[in-house]
């Protein structure tokens, strides 16, 4: 039996196959433990899969600089200034928007819905733990909302200020701290 040499087997596995093809080299158990039984596996596997040579790799290291170097081109923070090179046009409506479709836009898609259901919820507690004026208005101090609250979400106060900013809600003060603004009142408009 021969002794496992790691080198050998890194080199055979990066001659035998692409970057794109070595995960698909070991779907199936190798038979044998010895190092020629892997070295055969892994030839017979990257011919089946057509990358028996090391033109293939760097092909495709190739492609994927070529596809980089375009990429930057039009990439308005990239260090190289070049005078094809994109800028940002404030105006556009897309200015500070990601690109449609991409895992960013959908992200912010996931975080608007969620601070929104925050927000909902927020306004539900104050409904269920509020007094009812004669204006029909709900209204709740800071101090009982944030007792409440508390088992809830740590998030409160910023979701406070999400909640006035779109005017579901109303209160004095720019900030509110726990203690000092416990007097606060806090009036559910909707």
């Amino acid at each position: 039996m021969h002794s496992w040499d790691n080198r050998k087997f890194i080199e055979c596995v990066t001659v035998c196959c692409s970057f794109n093809h070595v995960n698909n080299l070991f779907d199936q158990p190798v038979n044998g433990t010895n190092q020629e039984s892997v070295m055969d596996h892994l030839q017979q596997k990257s011919k089946e899969q057509g990358c028996n040579s090391v033109g293939n790799l760097k092909k495709t290291w190739q492609t994927w600089a070529k596809e980089h170097e375009v990429y930057q081109k039009q990439n308005p923070f990239s260090n190289d200034i070049r005078p094809g090179a994109a800028h940002l046009d404030t105006q556009h409506p897309d200015y500070g928007k990601p690109k449609a479709g991409s895992r960013t836009e959908q992200r912010g898609k996931d975080a608007h819905r969620h601070v929104g259901k925050e927000v909902e919820d927020l306004c539900l507690v104050m409904k269920t733990i509020g007094v009812k004026g004669d204006d029909g208005l709900t209204r709740v101090t800071f101090g009982r909302l944030f007792e409440a609250y508390v088992t809830i979400s740590n998030k409160l106060v910023g979701v406070l200020l999400r909640a006035r900013k779109h005017g579901l809600l109303q209160f004095e003060g720019e900030m509110l701290w726990q203690g000092r603004d416990d007097q606060v009142v806090i009036t559910l408009l909707e």
